[in-house]
């Protein structure tokens, strides 16, 4: 059997068959513990970016992001300016929004001003206890009261575009939460 015929034998999340973007994603990244301050900054500003948007338009476009965002360094996009910001507004292989852009840059700051690192900070809020795994999609929350904190955490410390919506779904990207339904071949005992 090839490895097209296998993966199309997987049983996914539903939401992980729809695309072959989804596909590799869902397969390679979802739930998948990351760590690394730049490696989380470039989730957070992704997730912060898909706000009002498909996730499948952001992973379509996540090259030229990383791109325009020089690889995510926090370091690098805190030092960008006006001239960086209208680089970003002309760039047709982003998402061109000037409140979103803004926010990348300013939480790239905010990050430089975290004492632990934004990986530590980010991971202080993952549960510590096991939850039941959702039998479906409609068992997925889309907050949880970790994310609120989260959220309300990462605005106290000067972050934008990171309410507690956005915070679940960097969570469950970055395999804080698994929320790999029952089903799933991802799904975890």
């Amino acid at each position: 059997m090839d490895e097209r015929t296998r993966c199309a034998e997987l049983v996914r999340c539903a939401w992980g068959d729809s695309a072959p973007e989804y596909v590799a994603y869902h397969d390679e990244e979802w739930g998948t513990p990351l760590h690394g301050d730049d490696a989380l900054f470039e989730r957070l500003t992704l997730e912060a970016f898909q706000s009002g948007l498909s996730w499948l338009t952001i992973l379509r476009k996540r090259p030229a992001f990383r791109a325009a965002f020089a690889g995510f360094s926090i370091d690098a996009v805190a030092e960008f300016g006006p001239d960086d910001e209208a680089r970003l507004l002309a760039d047709a292989g982003i998402v061109r929004n000037r409140a979103k852009i803004a926010a990348a840059i300013g939480n790239a700051r905010a990050a430089q001003r975290v004492p632990e690192g934004l990986s530590a900070l980010l991971w202080s809020f993952a549960p510590t206890t096991p939850r039941p795994r959702p039998a479906t999609l409609a068992d997925v929350p889309a907050t949880s009261p970790e994310s609120t904190a989260m959220a309300r955490e990462l605005k106290r410390r000067g972050f934008v575009f990171v309410g507690p919506t956005t915070a679940y779904a960097l969570m469950q990207a970055t395999g804080m939460v698994d929320d790999h339904v029952a089903t799933c071949f991802r799904a975890t005992p």
